[in-house]
């Protein structure tokens, strides 16, 4: 089957509203880098409380797998076949809904708790729409493309999270001269009431959209090999790939998550203007992951190097214009456009093989969180912010491997893997206390440390799928 057969048979109408629950993942989760100083402000609170905010929402994505997993024991059948994927993907929407419920009276009463929880609460029902929408955004269309979708409505997510902080911050400073931010804790009630509504809103869309409930295409692959054993946790490439999503999803959220006390202890800048900067490092997910989706634009090798130069661009042009909306200076970002280029090549070096990508980008990270620890001033910045450029495909790339070779424990093995997304916060948890205990800087450390396991992982499961007689040296799954 040729590229543009394949393209024909993609499901763009479903895909199209699929593709709006992974913008509101990446609006409230990048948002919570401006509310982490804000509550820590308002608070009174040490760096470890404040990042009990990404605590609080990414462990709700362990809760709620467990929550799902346990039910479908008690029922003795699998809950989301059950209910059937379009339904279950408009309950979890009605769950984040009843969380932003929760900001009104947290906001009135001044309750730290009580936001923490309508965090939990949103984020529990996000823990049953990544469930559903991963799986589905593979069915709606060729097998062969599915990556390819993933990648694109990753790029969706990942323009929410551009502009998530941008409004965020809009909505508790009201201006750029406001420095009052226990005054207007209040404002946080409105942008998340709206956000509600607009949950319930799509759950609406959702139940009368093309997704199909009952997807033929997602469904456990029952045929056994030499290599299927009777449990997901028996494959040492899921085992170890499920503490690798764990630590990439908590450098990738604590990096951003200790930005803002990083820019106020050593550049002396005000939480008011730094959202920004938060969002040119979410935004630096969006570029990477632009890049990453050209294969499914066009089969062409030529078109594709062209891409690959020019979607990053593109999607770096999306956030000057956001921030130009948004009435920022762009004169501090500028200089970024330098820093894609090591994107770039670093794309091209990985030539769309995910072992070698996970390698080079992993390496990439780490030195990224070097040299922010060392420069100092805006390097410094750009330097941390650059980990959002190499982070934007790992997520991919450890998902593909870790469940390499699975075959009937496919699906079994890919509920654990959404468990590890608790990661977000425990290292950003354990990153506030080292930052507590030492200094911001040292804490970063903590980033390092989960680079070095992710680049062990590229090296150990290329070995373990060998011996399993899978490799993917010809960006093709062979046996």
């Amino acid at each position: 089957m040729n590229q543009t057969n394949q393209l024909q048979q993609t499901n763009y109408k479903a895909l199209t509203s699929l593709v709006t629950v992974f913008f509101f993942w990446g609006f409230v989760a990048a948002s919570n880098d401006i509310l982490i100083p804000v509550f820590k402000s308002a608070f009174s609170l040490t760096q470890r409380q404040s990042q009990l905010v990404s605590f609080a929402f990414y462990i709700a994505y362990t809760v709620g797998s467990i929550i799902y997993m346990l039910i479908s024991l008690a029922i003795k059948q699998d809950l989301i076949n059950k209910m059937g994927y379009k339904n279950s993907l408009a309950l979890g929407l009605f769950i984040s809904a009843l969380g932003t419920l929760l900001f009104y009276p947290a906001a009135n009463l001044h309750s730290y708790p009580l936001m923490l929880m309508g965090l939990f609460v949103v984020a529990l029902g996000f823990s049953l729409q990544q469930t559903v929408a991963n799986p589905l955004a593979i069915s709606l269309g060729p097998h062969q493309t599915g990556a390819n979708r993933l990648t694109l409505a990753g790029g969706i997510n990942n323009f929410g999270t551009s502009i998530g902080p941008l409004i965020i911050s809009y909505a508790i400073f009201g201006s750029s001269t406001n420095t009052e931010t226990t005054m207007n804790i209040e404002g946080v009630k409105i942008p998340y009431l709206i956000l509600g509504i607009a949950f319930l809103l799509v759950a609406l869309m959702l139940k009368f959209s093309k997704i199909p409930n009952h997807p033929d295409d997602v469904q456990e692959d029952v045929k056994r090999n030499e290599h299927d054993r009777k449990s997901a946790l028996q494959y040492p490439q899921l085992v170890l790939g499920m503490i690798a999503i764990f630590v990439y999803v908590g450098v990738e959220v604590s990096t951003a998550s200790n930005l803002p006390y990083y820019m106020e202890q050593k550049l002396h800048i005000e939480t008011q203007y730094i959202a920004p900067y938060i969002s040119l490092y979410w935004a630096s997910l969006m570029i990477g992951r632009w890049s990453g989706a050209v294969e499914v634009l066009s089969a062409k090798k030529e078109v594709q190097r062209l891409l690959k130069i020019v979607m990053p661009y593109l999607a770096f042009a999306a956030f000057l214009l956001i921030n130009i909306i948004a009435g920022h200076n762009l004169a501090p970002f500028y200089m970024y456009a330098g820093v894609i280029i090591l994107l770039i090549i670093a794309d091209m070096m990985s030539n769309g093989n995910p072992i070698r990508m996970l390698l080079l980008f992993s390496i990439m990270g780490a030195l990224g969180i070097l040299v922010g620890m060392n420069a100092g001033g805006m390097i410094s910045v750009y330097a941390f912010t650059s980990v959002g450029l190499f982070c934007s495909t790992l997520w991919p790339c450890i998902f593909a491997l870790a469940i390499s070779g699975l075959g009937k424990n496919t699906s079994q093995g890919s509920s654990f893997l959404i468990m590890m997304i608790m990661g977000g916060g425990v290292v950003s948890w354990i990153q506030g206390y080292v930052a507590d205990k030492t200094d911001i800087e040292t804490s970063y450390w903590v980033g390092v440390i989960c680079f070095l396991y992710l680049i062990f992982y590229a090296i150990a499961v290329k070995r373990i799928l060998h011996l399993q007689g899978i490799s993917y040296e010809t960006n093709q799954l062979s046996h």
